[in-house]
C-alpha cells in the first residue's frame, strides 16, 4: 500500500498535492471508501461519524474533496457479512479514507473484520486522519490509550515502522505540546514523528517523506 498519514486530513495544498501524486490521477477520477469506525469510541461518536461521512468537517477535510464516488465501509458490520460482499469492493477502490477517534478501537475492528489481513495485499492508497494514521504504527504509547482492547496493551498494526504523535501544539489540546511529545517519544521503542495539523507523512515502499506547511519533529529512540 501507499500511505498518507495525516494529523487532520487534507488541510493544505502540499498535502493535497501529495494525495494526487499517490493516486496518480485526479481526485475527481478516483473512487473512495470512508471508514468512520474509530469515531464511535468517542463521546458523541455517532454525530462525529455523520459529519465525517457527509463531508461536513472543514477543519479536517477528507470526504468533501470531490471524489468520483464515495462509499462507507463500516468495519463493525463486516464480520457478519460474507467476504464476497465487501472484499472485491475494497480491492477495487482507489483510496481508503480512515477517520480519527480511538486508535485501539479502530485496530480491534480492523482485525476482527479481516481488513487488517487484507491491507498488505492492496494497491489502494490509504489516507489516515489522527487515529486513522496511528493505527498503522507498531504501537501508540500509553498517553493515547483510551478504549482498552481485550488483549490490553497499546499495540497497533505495525504496517509502518514508526509511531505518530498527532495534533502537535493544537490550541484545543493543551496536552499535545512539544514537551509532551518529547516525554511520549522517550517511552517508545521505535522512531516517532510529532506532527501538527498542517503536516502529513507520505510513505511509499517503506520510504517516509514529510509533507508539511506547519511544524513537526522526528524523535529517534
Amino acid at each position: 500500500m501507499k500511505f498518507l498519514l495525516t494529523s487532520a486530513g487534507i488541510t493544505n495544498n502540499s498535502i493535497h498535492k501529495a494525495l494526487v501524486d499517490l493516486l496518480d490521477k485526479a481526485i475527481a477520477d478516483s473512487n473512495a471508501l470512508c471508514i468512520p469506525t474509530a469515531t464511535y469510541a468517542l463521546p458523541g461518536g455517532a454525530s462525529l461519524a455523520w459529519s465525517f461521512i457527509s463531508g461536513k468537517e472543514p477543519r479536517c477535510p477528507m470526504c468533501e474533496l470531490g471524489w468520483k464516488s464515495l462509499g462507507v465501509l463500516e468495519l463493525t458490520a463486516l464480520p457478519s457479512l460474507g467476504e464476497e460482499l465487501w472484499v472485491p469492493m475494497v480491492q477495487e477502490t482507489d483510496v481508503l479514507l480512515v477517520n480519527g477517534g480511538d486508535p485501539l478501537y479502530l485496530c480491534h475492528w480492523m482485525r476482527q473484520s479481516g481488513l487488517a489481513d487484507l491491507l498488505p495485499s492492496l494497491h489502494t492508497v490509504y489516507v489516515g486522519l489522527s487515529a486513522g494514521s496511528m493505527v498503522m504504527t507498531p504501537n501508540i504509547g500509553q498517553d493515547f490509550v483510551g478504549w482498552t482492547p481485550p488483549t490490553a496493551g497499546d499495540e497497533t498494526l505495525g504496517l509502518v515502522d514508526f509511531a505518530i504523535f498527532p495534533h502537535l501544539d493544537h490550541e484545543m489540546l493543551p496536552d499535545n505540546s512539544m514537551a509532551a511529545a518529547e516525554k511520549w517519544a522517550a517511552e517508545m521503542q521505535v522512531p516517532g514523528y510529532a506532527i501538527d495539523d498542517q503536516t502529513a507523512l507520505k510513505v511509499v515502499d517503506g520510504v517516509v517523506e514529510v509533507v508539511s506547511e506547519g511544524h513537526w519533529k522526528l524523535f529517534t529512540p
